[in-house]
């Protein structure tokens, strides 16, 4: 059960009603790419592949625990804020329960799946697995769509900044607490991701406005070479798919 955060009709003291929530569009153009490439990558590896199992199941189970906790971070940080503020949205938003319900149903499906797949890169396992996976790839689609439609708005008017990026806050908190787990690359990657789920021509402007300068210096220097190199392993010998 998610543990959720003091909920109030109220904005906190100091804080104003409105804030940003474009960040969420990267957000979502990242699972689309995630989940759409993640059949394929499985469906690609052949029969007895043990190799090449090990390296596209690691990217699954980081997939897997990077939808968990981005829906884990909404239900604690938006749901209840959302229905006390503006109670015409409380249907849009038993919406997003049901269908966050049925995104975490799905991936208790599939990931008891992951581990035997591995150890044997069997073709079968892998098929099946592939297919669970295209089946909350769909699940997927409509549940961002309609979220872009129907909380966003809402969202952006009612929240106050600071509010919208606590959610930020804490993934990237989240993240690296759990890097012994997940690797030491993890906030690469999910650096890396980010930059691309912005158009090419729009990168240059869209990091000097939301990446500290540090930050955006160590990525040049270090975190672009983990990234370069994850990708560089999940496609071997072809180019990486643009995400936009």
């Amino acid at each position: 059960m998610a543990t959720k955060l003091p909920s109030s009709g109220e904005l906190p003291e100091g804080q104003h009603a409105g804030c940003d929530t474009s960040g969420l569009v990267l957000v979502h153009r990242i699972f689309r790419w995630l989940y759409r490439e993640l059949p394929l990558l499985v469906r690609d590896v052949d029969d007895g592949d043990l190799s090449r199992a090990a390296v596209v199941g690691r990217y699954a189970h980081l997939d897997f625990y990077a939808l968990h906790l981005h829906h884990h971070t909404e239900d604690i940080a938006l749901w209840d804020r959302l229905t006390s503020r503006q109670p015409a949205c409380a249907l849009h938003v038993e919406q997003m329960k049901s269908q966050h319900a049925e995104v975490a149903a799905q991936l208790a499906r599939l990931e008891p799946q992951l581990d035997p797949w591995v150890a044997t890169a069997d073709a079968r396992l892998r098929d099946g697995f592939a297919g669970d996976i295209e089946a909350l790839r769909d699940t997927l689609q409509a549940h961002l769509r309609q979220e872009e439609d129907d909380i966003m708005p809402v969202a952006s008017a009612v929240l106050s900044q600071q509010e919208w990026d606590w959610m930020e806050e804490h993934t990237r908190a989240t993240l690296a607490a759990d890097r012994k787990t997940l690797g030491k690359d993890v906030l690469s990657l999910q650096l890396g991701l980010l930059i691309a789920s912005v158009p090419p021509g729009e990168r240059d402007e869209w990091m000097r406005r939301n990446i500290p300068a540090p930050i955006r210096l160590l990525y040049l220097l270090l975190m672009k070479r983990h990234y370069d190199r994850a990708m560089r392993e999940l496609y071997p010998d072809r180019p990486v798919p643009a995400m936009v």
